[in-house]
């Protein structure tokens, strides 16, 4: 089954485009992939219209959030409280047809309350057998909510299921149903009772979104709302298979390897050891990003030229998701803060000084 093709069958729950896409399907009609990214596009903007009846503003969150849901990736959303992280996430589950369930991490957190656990039964003959309970791992969104509340042992309890999409308990192995995609949320000021993020946790997320404060207008729209007590109704968009058919089509978008030279030579540059980065990063940087890093940014360029319509990725693409891809990849040493600079001044730094690859000319 083609790309498109399999786009007709991904169950939108939009009527009228539904109804077309029947009727396309009886014509034994087959649309070209222009049209099908076109109407992907127009179906990302009904998503993003239902999702701000409830949030205001954060309009390059919720773009980064939609690239890591169509490529099969995970999100780290970091922001001080009260920046309706929650909220956001628990909206965007309702807005599509999934299973959701949200994680509150705590310091008590085990990890058997996150994947489940093996139980004794009894039946009435009085023979007894193991049972599994899955726990809330079991879905299609996962939202861990304050992730870094929990002690390391319990976040590693999520290492298998973000990078294998399964559940190892005992000797079995549970898959976990596509769509999966882990949104973890925390709060940067707060120290007292945090466990920060181990490097090999932190590497399966593949956007860390920062998520600032609004803009006053924004603001001003929030404190507004509020004051009605107005409750707004989402409707839903897309269902788990339209979501599964989109990831195969965005992992379609082509990529030159004009892009992909670019995207290798950017990760290269943030590892102080190697020969192409630049002298300040070798002042800078303790350790850059690896290849996993690569990868998203080729994934994370797919997703950005695809929910606007476009068959390849540009060198834009790859710069609007370098810095939530990096900036959580490279870690900045003593130097570095002495001066002031932050890891993503040093990826801006990097992002303004790479030149992009000559791209050869075809004599006529």
């Amino acid at each position: 089954m083609c790309v498109a093709t399999a786009w007709l069958a991904g169950g939108f729950r939009n009527n009228s485009l539904k109804k077309n896409d029947q009727e396309d399907s009886v014509s034994g009609k087959q649309r070209s992939l222009g049209d099908v990214l076109q109407e992907f596009s127009q179906h990302r903007k009904v998503m993003e219209t239902e999702l701000h009846k409830v949030i205001v503003g954060q309009e390059d969150v919720i773009e980064q959030v939609f690239a890591a849901i169509f490529t099969k990736g995970h999100c780290l959303l970091e922001g001080v409280p009260g920046l309706a992280k929650t909220l956001m996430v628990s909206t965007i589950a309702k807005i599509l047809d999934v299973n959701f369930k949200r994680i509150q991490f705590t310091p008590d957190l085990m990890p058997s309350d996150i994947t489940g656990t093996n139980v004794l039964d009894e039946d009435e003959d009085g023979r007894r057998q193991f049972r599994f309970v899955e726990g809330p791992i079991f879905t299609n969104i996962l939202l861990a909510d304050e992730i870094n509340r929990t002690p390391p042992k319990t976040q590693a309890a999520l290492l298998q299921a973000m990078q294998e999409r399964e559940i190892t308990i005992g000797r079995t192995t549970y898959n976990l149903a596509p769509p999966f995609f882990t949104i973890a949320t925390q709060n940067p000021i707060e120290q007292e009772g945090t466990y920060p993020l181990p490097e090999a946790q932190l590497d399966r997320f593949m956007f860390n979104i920062k998520v600032g404060y609004p803009t006053a207008d924004d603001e001003e729209k929030i404190l507004s709302a509020s004051s009605r007590n107005e409750k707004q109704e989402v409707r839903k968009v897309l269902s788990a298979k339209a979501i599964v058919n989109l990831q195969k089509l965005v992992h379609s978008v082509a990529v030159s390897d004009y892009i992909i030279k670019y995207a290798a030579r950017l990760v290269r540059s943030t590892r102080p050891k190697d020969e192409l980065a630049p002298g300040f990063v070798k002042e800078l940087v303790d350790w850059g990003a690896g290849p996993r890093a690569g990868q998203f940014l080729i994934s994370g360029g797919k997703a950005m030229a695809a929910m606007e319509g476009r068959f390849s990725v540009g060198i834009n693409d790859i710069k609007k998701v370098a810095m939530p891809v990096l900036r959580h990849r490279v870690s900045t040493n003593f130097q570095a803060q002495a001066e002031g600079m932050t890891t993503e001044d040093v990826i801006q730094k990097l992002l303004d000084e790479i030149p992009e690859p000559d791209v050869p000319k075809f004599e006529k």
